[in-house]
């Protein structure tokens, strides 16, 4: 096998990657001296959304290891560790009761009475999405070092990276009326501040129409707002292996067959807004306008200030603060730049990490949040 592996590297590879980087008359010679070389390059166009040969020697060490891969797409989502997560009490999601209303109260005297009154409520459901990947890897490339556990297992983080991305992005931007098979976000929640729960966006005076970012105050809780996966499933990323099977070819020869191994991930979970008062959009932050010295710029502190000041109790959950690293950026620095006059920010370290925290509410960072938000009016 380690022939094989050794031989692979040598020959095959250098041809596709010669493949690659060749082009024109060039190309045409080198065909013409490898009667068999188109045949590698139709592999190559089948291997299109499955592992090629290449793939799997750039995978591999010197010593023929599978080597621990950095993630250089990876981002940071803190919102997925902070979130609370219940099992909701629909199979597709979940519905819960608002109270509207307060019954009506009032002083009497003896031999007076008072008119029965009630609460009002509604109720909303709150739908779940169900998120999903497929992953195939040829059989024998996977073979080929004799680490296949490893070698998939190097595939499995990728896949968990970018389920990782897709729904930290979802939670905050994710809209159901544009895309049907998405969970409503955030964003679209808060988006008009003329809306009932229009008070709770803050404002930072921003008018540029696609240069904005948004930073969140929420209070995670049972009754405020939590995640939520459909009834008698199960919560979080899910990972099937199916083993091997056999997998029908749509590109390149098409109709032929391969042995592969297959694995299914699946993440089905919602957002349910129990209590529009526990989150706080602090919307409009222009970009552009951003400076070290928050004198001349948005006033971060005071906006993360009227924020805390929408919630209506702080000990109804687990309140957390979000913002990109943009914005992480300067509030550390405008933080520094104030220490004169005792600053606004404290730093705790936990489980050996340094956490920057207002006001005792930490300040997480999430790569979800992007820098070209539309104005919300």
């Amino acid at each position: 096998m380690k022939n094989f592996a050794t031989w692979a590297l040598m020959f095959i590879v250098p041809i596709l990657c010669l493949a690659a980087g060749t082009s024109g008359a060039h190309a045409q010679s080198v065909t013409q001296g490898l009667p068999s070389f188109e045949v590698m390059i139709m592999g190559a166009t089948i291997g299109a959304n499955v592992l090629t040969l290449s793939d799997w020697a750039k995978r591999l060490d010197p010593d023929g290891s599978v080597p621990t891969i950095v993630e250089l797409l990876s981002m940071t989502n803190e919102i997925l560790a902070d979130m609370l997560y219940i099992e909701g009490n629909l199979p597709t999601g979940h519905r819960t009761t608002v109270r509207t209303g307060l019954p009506a109260v009032a002083w009497r005297l003896l031999n007076q009475g008072t008119v029965p009154s009630k609460s009002t409520t509604a109720q909303l459901d709150e739908a779940c999405g169900m998120l999903e990947a497929w992953a195939e890897t040829d059989v024998e490339l996977a073979r080929l070092n004799g680490n296949v556990a490893t070698f998939r297992f190097s595939e499995a983080q990728a896949f968990i990276e970018a389920m990782n991305q897709e729904m930290a992005q979802t939670l905050f931007y994710g809209n159901s009326s544009v895309a049907p098979e998405e969970i409503t976000g955030l964003s679209v929640r808060y988006s008009l501040k003329s809306a009932p729960n229009g008070q709770n966006i803050v404002d930072a005076g921003g008018v540029d129409a696609s240069d904005n970012t948004s930073v969140w105050l929420v209070v995670w809780g049972a009754n405020t707002v939590f995640g939520i996966f459909p009834k008698g499933s199960k919560a979080g990323l899910s990972h099937q292996d199916l083993g091997e099977e056999t997998a029908e070819m749509t590109a390149g020869l098409a109709g032929s067959r391969m042995r592969v191994y297959r694995d299914l991930w699946t993440w089905k979970c919602g957002i349910a807004l129990r209590d529009w008062r526990y989150a706080v959009r602090i919307a409009n932050i222009d970009l552009s306008a951003l400076r070290l010295d928050d004198a001349t710029s948005p006033k971060l502190f005071n906006l993360l200030t009227k924020a805390t000041w929408r919630i209506p109790a702080m000990g109804m959950g687990k309140a957390a603060i979000y913002v990109n690293r943009t914005i992480g950026e300067y509030l550390d620095i405008q933080a520094q730049n104030r220490v004169t006059s005792g600053g606004q920010l404290t730093y705790e370290v936990v489980d050996g990490k340094r956490i920057m925290s207002f006001r005792g509410i930490p300040i997480r960072t999430t790569d979800a949040l992007i820098n070209t938000e539309a104005r919300v009016v």
